[in-house]
């Protein structure tokens, strides 16, 4: 049987044809809704999986297409990040026959494409035997590496890619002296989420995170881009609860937070934990926000906003997330990049031994406060 799937998110709709391919279906992609016609119009189709909010033609507009002009009863489900009931109902008074609301399981997608076509189901359908998740949005992840062959959790990374569709890793290489590249290259093999981007000489992280930002906006397919520290010290599941956040918001950018909180496990050098109070309140003297904690190495945020925030370097390498907040309020006016950015605490953070920022780099970071607070004036 062939099976028409349409995702205008390449990262998406590649999960959706291979996991309906492994389970023996034949598989017709298509990235927009007039290809979508064309590949109906082309072919024998057995069944129509499709997303709504695609360019060139809507998902809408190709079931009116498949319902109305070509007056064909053929099976459609509809895949889609918006689970609105007017949608949902929507959807349905124009002929779809099943609809999932994503985030969903690939398990689930193959049972439900199985009970349309009437195919019987047996117990190994039941057993979750693939345990990858696509989600509504596509997400870009920056992850900047600098001497990083013996400490980076390319385990940790993995698992997160075998678990969730939709997300584009770009792992910066910071010119690094030892085999870092080496490394990411070996694992870039094995995963097509994977970018790996090269700069030649050593720049910081600051501008690690700023050139991966700019190339993973070259993508059309991420709703969301950000970034997230090499040592993991932020792990994925808080990651993906900044993701929720912003997509079930107005906020423009949603940073994560160590603040110390009832159920939360905030690890940290007690020294460490000393200077950053200090640094934290100069830093809300700076913004003249009352952000907590402009630091913590995980951010994500709305791709509309990245080409304003990241287009020219920051003044400083380790410290730019401070600059960030300022080009926020530079922007958008103080109160309404207060009102457009998000401080949420996370569940867990922990100081990885390791860190390329000693405690002679943390006394540097208060002339570079001044450096900021000087130009940002």
């Amino acid at each position: 049987m062939t099976i028409l799937a349409a995702d205008d998110q390449p990262i998406v709709l590649k999960s959706i044809v291979y996991v309906l391919k492994k389970v023996g279906f034949e598989v017709i992609p298509a990235e927009n809704g007039q290809a979508a016609i064309e590949a109906f119009d082309s072919n024998t189709i057995d069944l129509i999986l499709i997303d709504l909010n695609m360019p060139v033609k809507s998902g809408f507009e190709v079931i009116d297409y498949i319902r109305k002009t070509k007056k064909s009863v053929v099976p459609i489900m509809v895949m889609s990040g918006m689970g609105e009931e007017n949608t949902i109902v929507d959807a349905f008074s124009k002929g779809a026959n099943d609809y999932i609301s994503k985030p969903v399981g690939l398990n689930e997608v193959v049972i439900r494409v199985k009970k349309l076509l009437n195919i019987p189901l047996t117990a190994d359908d039941f057993k979750n035997t693939e345990k990858k998740t696509l989600n509504k949005n596509g997400v870009g992840v920056v992850i900047p590496c600098y001497n990083e062959e013996d400490r980076l959790q390319t385990e940790s990374f993995a698992a997160f890619l075998n678990n969730n569709s939709g997300y584009q890793l770009c792992f910066v290489n910071d010119g690094s002296k030892d085999d870092t590249l080496g490394v990411l290259n070996r694992f870039k093999e094995q995963y097509e989420d994977i970018i790996v981007y090269d700069c030649e000489k050593n720049g910081g992280k600051a501008e690690a995170v700023r050139q991966g930002m700019l190339h993973l906006l070259q993508d059309q397919s991420l709703d969301y881009i950000g970034f997230l520290d090499a040592d993991l010290s932020t792990n994925f599941a808080d990651f993906e609860d900044l993701v929720n956040t912003l997509s079930n918001s107005d906020y423009k950018l949603v940073a994560g937070s160590r603040i110390q909180r009832v159920g939360a496990s905030i690890l940290r050098e007690s020294s460490r934990g000393i200077i950053s109070k200090t640094v934290n309140f100069i830093i809300r003297k700076i913004l003249g926000m009352e952000f907590q904690d402009t630091q913590c190495g995980a951010k994500v945020m709305k791709r509309e906003i990245v080409a304003d925030m990241f287009s020219k370097p920051f003044l400083t390498q380790w410290i730019f997330d401070v600059e960030l907040f300022l080009r926020m309020k530079k922007h958008f006016g103080a109160a309404e990049a207060e009102r457009l950015i998000c401080e949420q605490p996370l569940k867990r953070w922990v100081h990885e031994d390791g860190s390329k920022l000693s405690m002679k780099d943390s006394f540097k970071i208060l002339g570079q406060l001044f450096t900021i607070a000087t130009n940002y004036k």
